[in-house]
């Protein structure tokens, strides 16, 4: 699967791209990039994206691992990507996030 920089994918969800977030349902609550849908992984089902998608996880790492598992999920004649360096990279790239300090930080493992 390609990945796609947070400019380049900024552009595509202003044209209606799906933007699936694979991370905690905690780490969602507390920081998510809007209109972001959060999935868990093991719910995906194959083929359930029939539209272009872009994944993405907090830095890159678990969308890389699973990348074949999202890729499933996707249509094989639609477009798919893994948002390149995650939620850390969108926010370096000073794009907006909607945050909710009240919710508890995630834990770093």
């Amino acid at each position: 699967m390609n990945t796609i920089t947070p400019a380049a994918a900024q552009a595509l969800l202003a044209n209606g791209v799906t933007l699936v977030d694979i991370r905690s349902a905690d780490e969602y609550a507390r920081e998510h990039i809007a209109g972001a849908q959060r999935l868990d992984v093991a719910a995906l089902q194959a083929e359930q994206f029939t539209a272009p998608v872009i994944f993405h996880c907090r830095l890159g790492q678990r969308t890389r691992q699973q990348a074949a598992r999202l890729r499933a999920s996707v249509r094989a004649d639609v477009a798919a990507y893994l948002l390149d360096g995650g939620m850390e990279a969108w926010k370096q790239a000073g794009l907006p996030v909607v945050r909710d300090r009240s919710q508890p930080l995630e834990l770093q493992r």
